[in-house]
């Protein structure tokens, strides 16, 4: 559904979820806020970025407008690649066909543990954004990228059906730097109706999640 609002799910944008390097970063990361504690932990292919996590809005946007027709949602979500692309603002060239399989690498890759809640349940394991992926392509490994299913996980489909989603500025997937994309996730989660919103720079600082040591 080419239509779909924009949706991203509530803990993903208040808490640092994501590395916001453009470099390969495979350091563990941990963070600390009001009770709430999370740790994720890379693959050798690195820590899912802030990009990669526009599959995951992308997904969420297309359940949250299945479940406003009143439609059947699964957490097997089968997704056209070409149609993911363009929804995301990216290019459709063969290269962002083979970015798009090293970002679905990643986010399979990325195992968190945390206690930030999602529905009516608290999650102590570690878990990864993703369960499971499948890749079709036409002709072989070498052939053009068609469509992808990915399994989400527990952890998110029960944000998902709690409803725990903002709807996001159609123009977020044009803020160019992951800096960009953060600050404003901060800010629409935090502001609200508000005119304005304060936060100290000791607490935004956490919101980039330290290297474990």
């Amino acid at each position: 559904m080419a239509d779909a609002a924009l949706k991203d799910l509530i803990p993903q944008m208040e808490h640092p979820f994501f590395s916001l390097s453009k470099k390969k970063d495979t350091a563990i990361r941990k963070y600390e806020h009001n009770g709430n504690w999370l740790e994720i932990v890379p693959s050798v292919k690195g820590l899912a970025t802030i990009y990669d996590k526009d599959i995951l809005i992308y997904c969420i946007s297309q359940i949250m407008e299945k479940l406003k027709r009143q439609e059947k949602v699964s957490q097997r979500v089968r997704i056209t690649s070409y149609d993911l692309l363009v929804f995301t603002n990216c290019g459709t060239s063969g290269r962002d066909y083979d970015a798009l399989v090293e970002a679905i690498d990643r986010l399979a890759g990325t195992r968190i543990t945390t206690n930030i809640r999602t529905g009516d349940e608290e999650q102590r394991e570690s878990f990864g954004l993703i369960d499971a992926a499948a890749v079709r392509r036409k002709h072989g490994l070498d052939g053009r990228l068609l469509w992808v299913e990915l399994k989400l996980s527990d952890w998110i489909f029960n944000a998902i059906r709690g409803h725990e989603v903002l709807t996001l500025h159609r123009d977020y997937f044009r803020l160019g730097k992951p800096l960009e994309r953060k600050l404003y996730e901060l800010a629409r989660k935090h502001c609200g109706r508000q005119p304005t919103w304060h936060i100290s720079t000791e607490t935004l600082l956490k919101n980039r999640a330290r290297k474990a040591r």
